[in-house]
């Protein structure tokens, strides 16, 4: 899309907005009905999308992103109309006599920037609240994970109007294109780099902004722990979407009496998991792109020598298996940056 149809729409999404047509409940709650009936419609086509982009099974594919963006649909539906009711509130002493009320009221146009990882979930839920609040929205997908993107787009096609939802796809070009144009409000799902450049062309216009970001989440098991219990809850949090999650475990700090028998029981679990043969699972997902692949890789190779488990891979399938780090300080490759697989 063009930097002049980008405008466009842009302009054409304010004037909708300003005829009051999202302003209704009543309206909401049947436009998120309409989009639920869609998502259900059209599961079969969600789950080979997201098998296509990352990977995933039918299963995880909805424990992690149908299941939840139908959560969040029921959710919005019984209770938008509570969260869109005028509230009264105390009056201060100095406006005596006055009655004081707050009432929610719509941004406007919300922009939302949702990323690849959960491209279904990180990119329907936003949108689903900012409908529920009354909003238009534009909706840009990340570039790399192309299949679910054609599900979502024709899925809002199918329930709104362009002046209502729309999809804008693309690269760079596109994104800096939407980023100088004046939003009421934008949600972004990415990395701190590109939050940054988010929050700067934001503060331009004053535009209030939710940035939700990645980083280094460390996991920490003491002596009273559940080894056992511990190894499986740091496996499965980890190996979920190939460990392409934000807040998955980065890395764990355990105390020293316990670390051989924490690390036998993380190997273990592994295996319960995913079989003898992980690379034929079913449940363990793909890294995303090439680019991806081969920035764990360089980090396997840094730290190969602290390697205590795994390190097998396949740039065919960009597949990386589930690997077992001993961090000797941190200067340590895989302590440099926030790892994302």
């Amino acid at each position: 899309m063009t930097e002049t149809e980008i405008k466009t729409l842009i302009e054409n999404q304010r004037n909708f907005f300003h005829t009051g047509d999202t302003f209704p409940v009543k309206k909401r709650i049947e436009k998120l009905r309409k989009l639920k009936t869609a998502v259900l419609q059209h599961e079969a086509e969600i789950n080979e999308a997201l098998k296509k982009d990352l990977g995933k099974s039918a299963f995880e594919s909805y424990m992690c992103e149908t299941g939840l963006v139908l959560s969040e649909l029921t959710h919005m539906i019984h209770h938008v109309r509570e969260y869109a009711e005028r509230q009264d509130v105390p009056t201060p002493m100095a406006q005596f006599a006055a009655h004081s009320y707050k009432k929610p009221v719509p941004y406007g146009v919300v922009l939302i920037m949702s990323p690849w990882n959960y491209p279904l979930l990180l990119s329907l839920d936003p949108l689903i609240d900012a409908i529920a609040a009354g909003n238009t929205v534009i909706l840009k997908p990340s570039v790399f994970s192309p299949a679910t993107t054609a599900v979502v787009k024709a899925i809002l096609a199918e329930c709104f109007d362009p002046s209502y939802v729309a999809v804008v796809e693309g690269g760079r070009e596109e994104n800096t294109a939407l980023l100088n144009e004046r939003f009421d409000y934008i949600f972004f799902t990415g990395s701190q780099h590109v939050g940054r450049e988010v929050m700067t062309k934001a503060a331009v216009h004053l535009t209030p902004v939710t940035l939700e970001l990645g980083g280094k989440s460390p996991c920490i098991v003491d002596e009273t722990a559940d080894i056992t219990l511990s190894a499986r809850r740091i496996i499965w949090g980890k190996l979920l979407n190939a460990g392409q999650t934000c807040v998955a475990p980065d890395y764990v700090m355990v105390h020293e009496s316990i670390k051989n028998e924490l690390i036998k029981e993380m190997k273990r679990s592994i295996n319960d998991f995913y079989g003898d043969d992980i690379k034929v699972s079913e449940s363990l997902g793909r890294i995303i792109n090439e680019k991806h692949f081969n920035r764990l890789l360089n980090i396997l190779e840094s730290d190969k020598e602290s390697l205590l488990y795994g390190g097998e891979y396949d740039e065919e399938e960009k597949y990386i298996a589930p690997s077992i780090i001993e961090v000797k300080d941190w200067n340590s490759a895989c302590m440099k940056e926030e790892i994302f697989g």
